[in-house]
């Protein structure tokens, strides 16, 4: 298979019960609600791994070391490049991970995804890589309102996401208009659903690959 010339970027938050997944934590419990972000974040490592791209690199916040299955997170990003996130908030880690991701794997187009979609496969995300080898930028949202990819040939672009509002109903629908106003022709690919609350745990449950750590882990919420 062609190595495809992109970088994949995962934006990620290490699973610590009582931070992690704070809107799921009411209806699971704080350390089921991390041991499922923990579940979707290894799946999302290992769909990554299998996609046939250049360059994997994750953006990491938070203490692994007090991380739920920490030490099978860190076994799995031994295959990643790791670098840390920095900025005042969430849209500035967003913009910042993009220049740093592109500082560490060289001059190519950028993926950036999170870890709360596990039903992403490798054959998705390697028709994400396809769209954005042929597009200035790519972006797919999300059933909330958001976005849950974004792909850019040039990391200045994410400066846009500095004036989002991130989280919000409407944060897709600002982010296109802000890139589409730097003049940049911006593809949309396929939109997916965020694992933020209990139904979206059930609802991506659903679709994910039977197998997967994710389905595993959530059978009995």
């Amino acid at each position: 298979m062609t190595t495809l010339p992109v970088t994949v970027l995962v934006v990620a938050k290490a699973p610590v019960s009582g931070v992690a997944k704070t809107r799921l934590a009411p209806a699971v419990g704080p350390e089921a609600a991390a041991d499922i972000a923990a579940a979707a974040l290894l799946d999302t490592l290992d769909t990554v791994a299998a996609a046939p791209v250049a360059a994997r690199v994750v953006a990491l916040t938070g203490d692994l070391d007090a991380a739920v299955r920490s030490d099978d997170i860190r076994s799995r990003l031994a295959d990643f490049v790791v670098i840390g996130q920095r900025g005042t908030d969430f849209a500035d880690r967003l913009a910042n991970a993009h220049a740093d991701a592109a500082a560490a794997a060289g001059p190519q187009p950028v993926l950036q995804i999170g870890m709360d979609t596990p039903q992403l496969t490798a054959a998705l995300l390697t028709r994400c890589c396809d769209a954005l080898l042929s597009s200035p930028a790519v972006l797919g949202m999300a059933t909330d309102g958001g976005w849950w990819v974004l792909g850019l040939h040039t990391p200045t672009t994410a400066d846009v996401l500095r004036a989002v509002p991130m989280s919000q109903d409407d944060t897709g629908a600002v982010t296109l208009r802000a890139l589409r106003a730097t003049g940049i022709t911006v593809t949309l690919l396929d939109e997916l659903r965020d694992v933020d609350t209990i139904d979206d745990v059930v609802a991506v449950r659903g679709i994910s690959p039977p197998d997967s750590l994710f389905v595993q882990t959530t059978r009995g919420v």
